[in-house]
């Protein structure tokens, strides 16, 4: 199969080729070196795998005992459909011939042998090699942990039980574990005489090891050695408002694939750490859990910053930024320290029944201090020009817009934060990732600085950007094409937090979410009236959305278009369907819904359906969405169908079981009938009503239902109960 043979040259979207159904990266260390002079980042990765379970042997059985959910494996193992890419064929897909890189041995048919898949492009790969990490064994001694562990299959080599043990190390050993990761990440390549081959087509990355038929025989650890193009589309070579140069990774709807290669769909969550050696002079700034303290890097004018994380998460969500930035020292004001701003009570969270459902890592969530850390550390950097501006905005702003975050959703997820101004030619207002927010220099001041009217526009969107860490980044989208998930709950989120950021009274607060509103729909409706109807669905997959190939491989709808970055429509219709439903039931309530959500499904990635689930299972618990409902004049047979499908409103509590059968008897949907009567046989103290419901249709089918369930339970009811009953059905 040609990895390519099903895109379309011609469409806008993005392929996501990784077969991450098949093998998975759970650890990325690289080492990088950046080169202002050629304008390119030149170094290398270091990739830790690890075989998806289940997935089919070549003997046919499956791995760990699971059954193979793939009936027929993909051309990636499956001998029948064969990796049969021709130079001819890729060149045509991708349109030059400067797009197609391979190794001396590689051959354009595996030959029954596995290969493994990375998004990449716009990358010069030099070298490919498995990495021995039976090197490190006389550092072995000191990490027990790791070598007393026994592999689940005995017959695997052992530095692949090593690294798999490396791999699934507890949380709670996380720092050991970040050892043993660099200095695998630093081990010489394996000297067993093997190589490893490799092709690069436009979108790819493609691995091969002679004889290797499966990823359970896969080597465990890689190292890739590269470097990016000027060109490429995953950072920005350019100079700040001083003239000096940078680069940052821009937020390129091919995220990081020009950067490193990876794994790019979301599922493929991972860990990180990297060491980046820049010009002394210069920052380097980075998705990482803890201020990196720049180090001397031999006798060259260079110095290496390192960082790194622990949470795991997609690839596309790693940032960088390098260039001539000054830092300003931010300071909490003694108010926010002493409860200047109004404060939810959170002490009880941490033990309220949810606990946590996401794979094992350091999580704030489960730690106490982490509750009543109301303001991270957190620093913000800008280039010299821009320095007063920064620190009467940005500077002014960040604490208190992060105390009111604090305030309405509580604990930060990430330790620290980093605000970076960046060159005028950023795109975006502002781009939120792991630790770093990226800022437009268009929500400074360009007026007198500090003054009311001028902080509006940047505390607001400082408030967007820093929601995004619950809504965005610690609870993500398995499908790119359902971004409204994240930008229709952050701009809802904006209004909310930086209301509370401004103490604003009631009358305040609703004044200014009424003209926010009033501008949004008025943007809104300009765009639905001058853009494709295409790229105004919110859903473009449909029933589709969240599906995968065999392989793992999907597109993401209409990413590449170039009029896409630039729509709202997902930022404001997914904030219009929250400010209804908040209007619906007061903002308390829904504030305490956005505090559940997070608590339940922080760490995760989801989709737009268990989003609205949730929701409406918020509804259940005292909310009602379906008295709403109850109030529609009609309702199609589709839309009850979808909703009971969808929701299993039948398996809910009795109230809302109750309000379900109602809707049922309104709309006469028979093919729920049998609901009605389960609920009249078995929730009797609060079926009475419903059997005048049944009567007053004046429905032939509903009146013998109701007779018919009086029938089965008329000698066990309650005596004022079947008086009442019978007087309506009899």
């Amino acid at each position: 199969m040609d990895p390519d043979g099903d895109l379309n040259p011609d469409t806008n979207d993005l392929p996501l080729r990784a077969n991450t159904n098949h093998i998975l990266v759970r650890h990325y260390v690289l080492d990088l070196t950046v080169h202002f002079d050629s304008k390119v980042i030149s170094g290398s990765i270091v990739l830790f795998l690890e075989p998806r379970s289940g997935v089919r042997t070549e003997a046919g059985g499956s791995q760990d005992g699971f059954t193979s959910k793939y009936k027929e494996v993909d051309a990636l193992e499956d001998g029948k459909k064969e990796l049969e890419t021709t130079t001819t064929k890729v060149v045509k897909m991708c349109g030059d011939a400067e797009s197609i890189q391979s190794s001396s041995l590689w051959h354009t048919t595996s030959g029954g042998e596995f290969t493994l898949v990375l998004d990449c492009c716009d990358l010069d790969v030099s070298k490919v090699e498995e990495v021995d990490v039976t090197s490190v064994a006389a550092m072995l001694s000191r990490f027990p942990e790791v070598t007393s562990k026994k592999s689940g299959d005995v017959s695997r080599k052992p530095q692949a039980a090593f690294i798999q043990n490396l791999i699934s190390m507890p949380s709670s050993q996380w720092r050991q574990q970040h050892q043993l990761f660099s200095l695998c990440g630093r081990a010489p390549g394996a000297q067993d005489g093997s190589t490893l081959q490799f092709h690069r087509d436009r979108w790819s990355l493609q691995v091969r090891k002679n004889g290797v038929t499966s990823p359970q025989e896969f080597p465990c650890a890689l190292r890739i050695c590269y470097e990016t193009k000027p060109a490429g589309g995953s950072v920005r070579w350019t100079k700040d408002q001083d003239n000096r140069v940078c680069v940052y990774t821009a937020g390129s709807p091919i995220n990081n694939r020009a950067l490193f290669p990876c794994q790019e769909p979301p599922v493929a969550m991972s860990t990180w750490q990297a060491t980046v050696r820049a010009p002394s002079e210069c920052v380097v700034l980075m998705s990482g859990e803890e201020q990196a303290v720049p180090a001397e890097d031999g006798d060259t004018h260079f110095l290496t910053w390192n960082y790194y994380v622990t949470m795991p998460m997609p690839a596309s969500t790693f940032t960088l930024a390098v260039g001539h930035w000054q830092q300003v020292t931010a300071e909490i004001p003694p108010e926010l320290e002493k409860g200047g701003l109004s404060v939810t009570d959170y002490s009880g969270m941490v033990d309220d029944g949810i606990s946590c459902s996401h794979g094992d890592y350091p999580c704030r969530f489960t730690e106490r201090s982490a509750w009543s850390q109301r303001v991270i550390p957190h620093r913000v950097f800008s280039p010299a020009c821009l320095l007063q501006k920064a620190q009467m905005g940005v500077l002014k702003l960040l604490p208190q817009c992060l105390a009111a975050a604090h305030a309405v959703l509580g604990v930060h997820p990430f330790p620290r934060l980093d605000v970076l101004i960046v060159p005028a030619g950023f795109s975006s207002l502002g781009m939120a990732s792991p630790h770093i927010i990226f800022l437009s220099q268009s929500v400074l001041s360009a007026g007198s600085p500090g003054s009311e009217e001028s902080l509006s526009l940047c505390g607001s969107r400082i408030c967007h950007e820093i929601s995004h860490s619950w809504f965005g980044l610690v609870i993500g989208a398995r499908d790119w094409t359902e971004e409204w998930i994240s930008e229709g709950f952050a701009t809802c989120l904006e209004d909310i937090i930086w209301a509370q950021a401004q103490q604003l009274s009631l009358e305040e607060k609703t004044e200014q979410f009424d003209l926010k509103a009033l501008l949004r729909w008025r943007r809104l409706s300009d765009e639905l009236q001058n853009s494709k109807e295409e790229l105004q669905i919110l859903r473009p997959n449909m029933e589709k959305t969240g599906q995968v190939s065999e392989s793992g491989s999907s597109t993401v709808k209409h990413a590449l278009n170039p009029e896409k970055p630039f729509m709202q429509v997902h930022y404001l219709k997914g904030y219009f369907l929250l400010r209804f439903l908040a209007s619906q039931v007061g903002e308390q309530q829904f504030i305490e819904f956005f505090q559940l959500f997070v608590k339940k499904y922080h760490g995760h990635l989801i989709l737009s359906q268990v989003r609205l689930e949730t929701y409406l299972c918020c509804y259940f618990r005292g909310l009602m969405l379906l008295e709403l409902l109850l109030e529609e004049s009609e309702l199609s047979v589709a839309s009850l169908r979808a909703l009971q499908r969808t929701y299993s409103l039948q398996n809910q509590d009795a109230e809302v079981r109750h309000r379900w059968c109602e809707l049922v008897v309104k709309h006469a949907y028979a093919q729920a009938y049998g609901d009605v009567e389960h609920f009249l046989i078995h929730d009797q103290a609060m079926g009475v009503y419903l059997y005048g419901e049944l009567m007053v249709q004046e429905d032939p089918e509903q009146q013998a239902l109701a007779r018919h369930c009086l029938s089965l339970v008329q000698g066990e009811m309650d005596q004022s109960a079947r008086r009442v009953v019978e007087e309506m059905v009899l």
